[in-house]
């Protein structure tokens, strides 16, 4: 995406490790974790790729396109999953943003990397205001909670709760530098 190469960087960094931590949550028993881990893996990698600075590597004219299909076949798996829980919405919305990135992107001329060159200013404006909204709930509903003493069994890497919100809560801190960068 655009801006300086340190904070490119810094985006990388956060959406690999946050993709890393998201498959070993694909570990977990339950399987609808595992399936929303698996779809939380594919954003954090994918946002990683998209955030690599443009002056250390400019992807060829078929990458853009090609992200295009692959968080638009993300995002019909989540609309298809909607159906049995409104919380798979925030996957599309988040799949429809990396789309719409991928899109301008492509369509930006000769694939430039020059800060506002690209992107619908209306689109990119609710995009910003969802995450924004999203990265707020996110970060209360991290806030601690006093606990029953003796809670049961510790559980594993992959079933801690408040571990995949804090997954969640950077990849909407990623998703919204990005779109600020657009």
């Amino acid at each position: 995406m655009h801006g300086p190469a340190s904070s490119g960087w810094l985006l990388v960094a956060l959406c690999a490790a946050t993709g890393a931590y998201c498959l070993l949550r694909m570990r977990s028993s339950v399987e609808e974790q595992r399936r929303a881990a698996g779809g939380e893996a594919l954003m954090g990698f994918g946002m990683a790729a998209m955030a690599v600075p443009a002056a250390v590597f400019t992807p060829p004219g078929w990458a853009w396109p090609g992200y295009a299909v692959v968080f638009g076949a993300a995002g019909l798996r989540a609309l298809w999953a909607a159906r049995s829980g409104s919380h798979h919405l925030h996957h599309l919305v988040g799949a429809a943003a990396m789309v719409y990135m991928a899109v301008a992107m492509a369509g930006s001329p000769a694939h430039a990397h020059a800060h506002g060159t690209s992107g619908i200013p209306v689109l990119t404006g609710a995009l910003l205001f969802y995450f924004t909204g999203y990265v707020l709930l996110t970060g209360v509903r991290l806030m601690p909670v006093v606990g029953v003493a003796g809670g049961g069994a510790a559980a594993g890497w992959g079933d801690r709760p408040e571990l995949a919100r804090a997954c969640r809560l950077s990849m909407g801190i990623a998703m919204l530098a990005m779109l600020l960068t657009m």
